[in-house]
Formats: C-alpha cells, structure tokens, sequence
C-alpha cells in the first residue's frame, strides 16, 4: 500500500509529486495520458510563470516532468475508474488494476467544452479543433473563426492571428471577458474582427470544415461566415467525475477544497483546475500541488502503520 496515490500528472500533479517525494511519502503518479504536463503541453506561449518569461508550453511540462524523474516519482499509466472510501486508506480501481494509498489527491484538471451545435462531432479533427497551439498550423494562410470571449479565446485569435490571412473572434455578449491587455493586443491586429452577440448555430462542410451558421442574438438574424477552421475555446469543464458523488462540489462540478487543498472526505485532497478558486493558472495549480502534498503528509503521519494494524 503506498502512502499517496497523485491521480493526474499535469503542474498540480508533478507538484505534488515532487512535493510528497522530498517528504519521504511512498508515492504513485496515476497518468491517464502517456505523456505528463496536462494542459500546458498544449500552450504555445507561457508568458506569466515567475522567473520563466516567454516559455513554450510544451517544454515547461517536459521540464516539470524532468524534475519528478529525477526525484525518483513512480509513474504509472492507467486510467482511474472509481474511489472508495476504506477508513484507514482509499481503493483506487483502474482499467489496469487496484492500487490503494492511504491518502488521494485528485489532480486530473479539466478539458474544454463543446458548443453542442450540429456538424461540430462530425468535423471534429476535420477543421474543428479545441487547441489552437496544436493545430494552428495546419491553417497558415487560411480564414479561421474563434468561438469565445475569455482569455483562451483571446489568446487562441491572437496566436492564429500571426499565421492566418483572417481571424473571426465570436463572442455571444456584447463584450469581451478577457483580459484588458489581451483586448488591446487583439484589436489592434489588422486581420482581426469580432463579431460579437452572435452564436455558431451550424458548423457547415461534408468532409472539412468549409463555414458557420450565426445567428445575432439581439436581431435573430441568420447569417453564413466562410471560414476553413473552427477552434473553440468557451470553457472547460472538470475532471471531478471520480468524486462527485463522494465530496461537495458547486454547480459547475468543482470540488470545494481550501487552501491546504483537503476535501470533505478525510485524505482526499483536490489540488489544480479541479479545485473551485478564483484563478485557474499554472502557478495556482502548481502551489495547490504543494499545498496538497504538505496536507496529504501530515494526514498519512497520523495515520496507523501496516506493522501496527498487523
């Protein structure tokens, strides 16, 4: 029996790895994903990390995950498919097993919403895409369309922006959400326009992508926009499947967890975007790592050893 199962292996995850293994805990890092780093793989440009201006999504996770190797962290990949309450320890089952700990930190952060609309399933990887870092290259010199008015969104045109002949942004309100400066880097791109209060009723094509059908929330209008790709970026939703009938979680699926990350189950900790906080950012999940990995410690320390229950 280990002492700490990290369930996800993103900035909150490999924190609290590292973390908990510089505290001498016995851990394992369950990974559903062969490669670590979660959402930051997918992030072009990290410009905010302190000490780290400018670093490229993909190589913060490699290093992250450089640092959990070199510490000796146990990895193992596996996909968690329920969590069971067992007083003195918690039962992990996996598609690849049973592992049990005495102490869980969920850390299997979020993915991105759909639009739910008609033609978006069928011509997803056909111009539909959730990651513009990943596949904004494939529409270099294209006309492409942005669904979303907060940061990602904003961040998303602004990256096609730099590769791509036009950029839509569509926002349903009538103004933007992201940040003041994000706003003001965006408007002042050239091949930037923004529709705003309209919705993407339709995502036309046979085979790709080929435009939209919008509707302008105030008038009702119906309207077709000629775009070659569609990346959405209206939110995420988080991976709390695994505990939501085990802790408290708000409206939106987030588990309400304090600073020292503990739920309302004893030696469950919810560390990263799983967490409800103001601020979803690599450095919040990055420190709830830490906060979690302290507290899971100091619980398996008051816990009884397998000698002593013996």
């Amino acid at each position: 029996m280990y002492d700490l199962i990290i369930i996800g292996s993103g900035p909150a995850g490999l924190s609290a790895a590292i973390y908990g293994k510089r505290a001498g805990l016995d851990l394992l890092v369950l990974e559903q994903n062969p490669m670590s780093g979660g959402q930051v793989l997918n992030t072009y440009e990290v410009d905010n990390y302190l000490g780290m201006p400018g670093t490229d999504g993909f190589d913060m996770g490699m290093r992250f995950r450089e640092h959990a190797d070199k510490l000796g962290v146990e990895f193992r990949e596996g996909k968690a498919l329920s969590l069971e309450d067992k007083g003195d320890s918690k039962l992990v089952r996996t598609d690849a097993g049973e592992l049990e700990a005495k102490a869980v930190i969920l850390a299997t952060g979020a993915v991105h919403a759909s639009l739910g609309v008609r033609g978006e399933e069928k011509l997803g990887g056909r111009g539909v895409s959730y990651c513009a870092t990943c596949d904004g290259a494939f529409f270099r010199g294209r006309t492409v369309a942005v669904v979303g008015g907060g940061d990602v969104a904003l961040e998303d045109a602004i990256y096609l922006a730099r590769t791509c002949e036009k950029v839509y942004l569509i926002h349903r309100r009538d103004e933007l959400r992201g940040a003041a400066i994000l706003q003001q880097e965006l408007k002042a791109l050239p091949n930037v326009e923004i529709l705003y209060s309209h919705v993407v009723e339709e995502i036309l094509g046979e085979e790709t992508v080929e435009g939209l059908r919008l509707k302008n929330v105030k008038s009702g209008d119906i309207s077709q926009l000629c775009v070659g790709g569609v990346f959405v970026a209206v939110g995420i939703r988080p991976g709390t499947q695994l505990v939501r009938e085990l802790v408290t979680c708000d409206e939106g699926g987030y588990v309400l967890a304090g600073e020292d990350c503990a739920t309302d189950m004893e030696g469950l900790y919810a560390a990263g975007d799983v967490r409800r906080k103001p601020i979803r950012q690599i450095v919040t999940a990055v420190a709830d790592g830490a906060n979690a990995a302290v507290s899971a410690g100091q619980y398996c320390r008051r816990q009884p050893s397998a000698e002593t229950v013996k």
